[in-house]
């Protein structure tokens, strides 16, 4: 049987936008484009808010993609497009958000997944994604896969 209550829960802001703590539910959508592709992500990150999403999600995969993030979010400024775009890393994060200063700054949440952090030295890696996140003053959303 489901119940319908709700835990309570901290709100956090992402970039201009609350979630949690009792704020209203938010449209995210995710980009399908090489995040390394900055025109191509910006239209499409355009497109999504265009089409009423609040937050963005893009995949930060590989040193392209992480150099690429701070020139997306300087374009979407010019086109007055205010989405906050949140990172989505996977094994590499904590390489790519410390190598990539500009690319931390530039995005308004991190997200990662604590077994998609590598298998030697998951624990370290998982550590430093979350230093950086304190270091810029970033939201994490710390997810997990599960079947049941």
């Amino acid at each position: 049987m489901e119940s319908n209550i709700k835990r309570a829960s901290v709100q956090v802001k992402v970039g201009n936008v609350a979630i949690g703590g009792g704020a209203p539910v938010v449209v995210q959508s995710m980009t399908n484009t090489d995040t390394a592709d900055i025109d191509d992500t910006v239209n499409q990150i355009a497109e999504l808010s265009d089409a009423g999403s609040e937050i963005v999600r893009i995949t930060v995969n590989n040193k392209e993609a992480a150099r690429a993030v701070p020139y997306i979010v300087e374009k979407l400024d010019k086109k007055n497009v205010e989405v906050p775009i949140v990172g989505d890393f996977h094994y590499n994060g904590h390489v790519l958000l410390t190598e990539f200063p500009d690319c931390a700054k530039a995005l308004s949440k991190f997200r990662i997944n604590p077994g998609n952090t590598g298998t030697r030295g998951r624990d370290k890696n998982f550590c430093t994604i979350v230093e950086q996140a304190v270091k810029y003053d970033k939201p994490v959303r710390i997810g997990v896969n599960w079947d049941h």
